[in-house]
């Protein structure tokens, strides 16, 4: 039986490809999966940290109050809220899995059946989840540094560019930018994130 997503609480978001396969084989199609999930899931969950790799991608969310999810339209007479939320995850997975199998030549479900939704019950675990997910790249070796992965969100919570996400909230579990990227500097088991 899967979590059900309940509005105002958080959630670590996360999937990968069937067998073998990649889930993404260019950068185009990086950009278009966070463009379908900035069409999709920002008008019901807030976005916190996200990490894109091929064969998987991990996201932390807060699902929308809610009162703000009543003034959607499509959520304003649904009584099972949380029904209505993993429909639109799963149409950001299949409008994507259309879009790859017509630009690849393939057919078939691309991602494992049923996203994976695992829910944040305390502020200790969400801010080892924060590191956790950013550190993915380098732990599955496609990269030295945090920096040089281009398809998570480190970069753009270290820097004041415009972005969706809840960059001075996510910093602020780690008290401020300097120990984030302390943090950050350091595998997730050595830093003591307590």
């Amino acid at each position: 039986m899967s979590i059900k997503l309940e509005p105002d609480s958080f959630y670590h978001i996360y999937n990968r490809a069937n067998g073998n396969e990649k889930l993404f084989a260019s950068k185009e199609n990086y950009r278009f999966f966070l463009k379908r999930y900035n069409d999709l899931i920002t008008p019901i969950a807030d976005s916190f940290v996200y990490c894109l790799l091929p064969n998987h991608f991990h996201f932390l969310v807060r699902i929308k109050s809610e009162e703000e999810l009543r003034t959607l339209r499509g959520f304003r007479t649904l009584e099972n809220l949380s029904q209505a939320l993993s429909k639109n995850f799963s149409n950001l997975f299949s409008s994507y899995t259309q879009a790859y199998n017509n630009q690849q030549g393939r057919r078939g479900s691309l991602f494992m059946k049923n996203f994976k939704r695992k829910p944040i019950l305390n502020e200790t675990y969400l801010r080892k989840l924060i590191h956790y997910i950013h550190y993915n790249p380098v732990n599955h070796n496609y990269c030295k540094e945090i920096e040089e992965w281009e398809f998570c969100s480190y970069k753009t919570i270290i820097t004041s560019k415009p972005t969706i996400l809840k960059r001075e909230e996510v910093i602020s579990y780690f008290d401020d930018l300097k120990n984030f990227i302390y943090c950050h500097k350091h595998p997730p088991e050595l830093t003591g994130i307590e």
